[in-house]
Protein backbone atom coordinates (compact mmCIF):
# COMPACT_ATOMS: atom_id res chain seq x y z
CA UNK A 1 0.00 0.00 0.00
CA UNK A 2 2.71 2.53 1.02
CA UNK A 3 4.75 1.68 -2.05
CA UNK A 4 1.73 2.28 -4.29
CA UNK A 5 1.18 5.75 -2.75
CA UNK A 6 4.88 6.57 -3.17
CA UNK A 7 4.86 5.47 -6.82
CA UNK A 8 1.67 7.45 -7.51
CA UNK A 9 3.08 10.61 -5.92
CA UNK A 10 6.33 10.31 -7.89
CA UNK A 11 4.39 9.84 -11.15
CA UNK A 12 2.17 12.84 -10.38
CA UNK A 13 5.21 15.04 -9.68
CA UNK A 14 6.70 14.06 -13.03
CA UNK A 15 3.35 14.52 -14.79
CA UNK A 16 2.63 18.01 -13.35
CA UNK A 17 6.12 19.47 -13.40
CA UNK A 18 7.94 17.57 -16.13
CA UNK A 19 10.81 17.11 -13.67
CA UNK A 20 12.21 13.98 -12.14
CA UNK A 21 11.26 13.64 -8.46
CA UNK A 22 14.92 14.20 -7.48
CA UNK A 23 15.07 17.46 -9.45
CA UNK A 24 11.69 18.56 -8.06
CA UNK A 25 12.72 18.03 -4.43
CA UNK A 26 16.12 19.63 -5.01
CA UNK A 27 14.47 22.75 -6.44
CA UNK A 28 11.92 22.74 -3.61
CA UNK A 29 14.71 22.56 -1.00
CA UNK A 30 16.58 25.43 -2.70
CA UNK A 31 13.40 27.53 -2.79
CA UNK A 32 12.88 27.00 0.94
CA UNK A 33 16.50 27.99 1.63
CA UNK A 34 16.22 31.15 -0.49
CA UNK A 35 12.89 32.06 1.12
CA UNK A 36 14.34 31.61 4.61
CA UNK A 37 17.44 33.66 3.74
CA UNK A 38 15.48 36.52 2.16
CA UNK A 39 12.96 36.63 5.02
CA UNK A 40 15.87 36.84 7.46
CA UNK A 41 17.06 40.00 5.71
CA UNK A 42 13.83 41.85 6.44
CA UNK A 43 13.42 41.64 10.18
CA UNK A 44 11.51 44.39 11.95
CA UNK A 45 13.88 47.09 13.27
CA UNK A 46 12.82 46.47 16.87
CA UNK A 47 14.09 42.88 16.56
CA UNK A 48 17.67 43.95 15.85
CA UNK A 49 20.24 44.33 18.57
CA UNK A 50 20.23 48.10 18.12
CA UNK A 51 23.12 50.34 19.09
CA UNK A 52 22.48 52.82 21.90
CA UNK A 53 20.11 55.67 21.08
CA UNK A 54 21.89 58.98 20.64
CA UNK A 55 20.33 61.90 22.46
CA UNK A 56 21.20 65.44 21.45
CA UNK A 57 20.33 68.82 22.95
CA UNK A 58 22.25 70.41 20.13
CA UNK A 59 24.66 69.13 17.52
CA UNK A 60 27.77 69.88 19.53
CA UNK A 61 26.85 67.82 22.61
CA UNK A 62 25.76 64.23 22.10
CA UNK A 63 24.93 62.05 25.09
CA UNK A 64 24.52 58.29 24.81
CA UNK A 65 21.44 56.95 26.54
CA UNK A 66 22.55 53.52 27.71
CA UNK A 67 19.81 52.92 30.31
CA UNK A 68 16.61 53.50 28.35
CA UNK A 69 16.68 51.92 24.90
CA UNK A 70 13.07 52.94 24.19
CA UNK A 71 13.76 56.66 24.62
CA UNK A 72 13.12 58.78 21.54
CA UNK A 73 15.94 60.98 20.29
CA UNK A 74 15.51 64.62 21.20
CA UNK A 75 14.54 67.02 18.46
CA UNK A 76 17.58 68.62 16.87
CA UNK A 77 15.66 71.61 15.58
CA UNK A 78 17.20 73.57 12.76
CA UNK A 79 20.34 72.05 11.21
CA UNK A 80 22.51 73.22 8.33
CA UNK A 81 23.43 70.89 5.47
CA UNK A 82 27.05 71.08 6.66
CA UNK A 83 26.05 69.94 10.18
CA UNK A 84 23.87 67.17 8.72
CA UNK A 85 26.94 65.61 7.02
CA UNK A 86 28.26 64.56 10.45
CA UNK A 87 25.35 62.11 10.72
CA UNK A 88 26.29 59.89 7.77
CA UNK A 89 26.78 56.69 9.77
CA UNK A 90 30.58 56.85 9.87
CA UNK A 91 30.44 57.44 13.65
CA UNK A 92 28.63 54.50 15.32
CA UNK A 93 27.83 56.73 18.32
CA UNK A 94 25.77 59.13 16.21
CA UNK A 95 22.42 58.49 14.57
CA UNK A 96 22.12 58.24 10.80
CA UNK A 97 20.06 61.13 9.44
CA UNK A 98 18.56 61.84 6.03
CA UNK A 99 16.67 64.92 4.90
CA UNK A 100 13.70 64.80 2.54
CA UNK A 101 12.07 68.06 1.46
CA UNK A 102 13.95 69.80 4.27
CA UNK A 103 12.69 67.47 7.02
CA UNK A 104 15.33 65.38 8.82
CA UNK A 105 14.62 61.76 9.73
CA UNK A 106 16.58 59.40 11.98
CA UNK A 107 17.07 56.25 9.88
CA UNK A 108 19.39 54.54 12.38
CA UNK A 109 16.94 51.65 12.70
CA UNK A 110 17.86 50.73 9.11
CA UNK A 111 21.62 50.99 9.57
CA UNK A 112 22.17 48.02 7.24
CA UNK A 113 20.65 50.06 4.38
CA UNK A 114 21.82 53.60 5.21
CA UNK A 115 25.01 52.92 7.17
CA UNK A 116 28.49 52.50 5.68
CA UNK A 117 28.43 49.83 3.00
CA UNK A 118 24.64 49.87 2.79
CA UNK A 119 22.77 50.13 -0.50
CA UNK A 120 21.56 53.66 0.31
CA UNK A 121 24.60 54.87 2.29
CA UNK A 122 25.21 57.70 -0.19
CA UNK A 123 22.01 59.40 1.09
CA UNK A 124 23.07 59.35 4.76
CA UNK A 125 23.87 62.76 6.19
CA UNK A 126 22.48 64.45 3.08
CA UNK A 127 19.36 66.10 1.65
CA UNK A 128 18.24 63.37 -0.78
CA UNK A 129 14.98 64.72 -2.23
CA UNK A 130 16.05 65.09 -5.86
CA UNK A 131 17.76 61.68 -5.99
CA UNK A 132 14.71 59.97 -4.49
CA UNK A 133 12.34 61.74 -6.89
CA UNK A 134 14.47 60.71 -9.87
CA UNK A 135 15.24 57.26 -8.41
CA UNK A 136 18.87 58.17 -8.99
CA UNK A 137 22.13 57.19 -7.32
CA UNK A 138 24.13 59.84 -9.18
CA UNK A 139 26.13 62.02 -6.77
CA UNK A 140 25.03 65.21 -8.58
CA UNK A 141 21.37 64.34 -7.88
CA UNK A 142 21.77 63.96 -4.10
CA UNK A 143 20.47 67.38 -3.08
CA UNK A 144 17.27 69.21 -2.25
CA UNK A 145 16.80 70.98 -5.59
CA UNK A 146 13.30 70.18 -6.86
CA UNK A 147 13.43 72.53 -9.86
CA UNK A 148 12.57 70.92 -13.17
CA UNK A 149 10.94 67.84 -11.69
CA UNK A 150 7.69 66.80 -13.38
CA UNK A 151 4.47 65.76 -11.64
CA UNK A 152 5.27 62.03 -11.73
CA UNK A 153 8.69 62.61 -10.16
CA UNK A 154 7.13 64.76 -7.44
CA UNK A 155 4.61 61.95 -6.81
CA UNK A 156 7.50 59.50 -6.41
CA UNK A 157 9.14 61.87 -3.93
CA UNK A 158 5.86 62.19 -2.02
CA UNK A 159 5.66 58.38 -1.78
CA UNK A 160 9.20 58.33 -0.34
CA UNK A 161 8.34 61.07 2.13
CA UNK A 162 5.20 59.20 3.24
CA UNK A 163 7.27 56.05 3.82
CA UNK A 164 9.83 57.96 5.86
CA UNK A 165 7.13 59.66 7.94
CA UNK A 166 5.55 56.26 8.67
CA UNK A 167 8.76 54.42 9.49
CA UNK A 168 11.22 56.92 11.00
CA UNK A 169 11.24 59.65 13.64
CA UNK A 170 11.47 63.23 12.37
CA UNK A 171 14.21 64.90 14.42
CA UNK A 172 14.56 68.33 12.83
CA UNK A 173 14.62 70.37 9.67
CA UNK A 174 17.22 71.94 7.42
CA UNK A 175 17.99 75.61 7.78
CA UNK A 176 16.96 77.54 4.68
Amino acid sequence: MAMAVYTTVMEEITGYTGLSPAAFFTILALMVMVYTTVCGMFVAPEDFNKPPVVMANNLSSNILNMNNSTAKPLQLGEVTEHQLKAYDGSDPNKPILIAIKGQIYDVSASRMFYGPGGAYAMFAGREASRALALLSFKPQDINGNLEGLDASELDILQDWEDKFMDKYVKVGHLAS
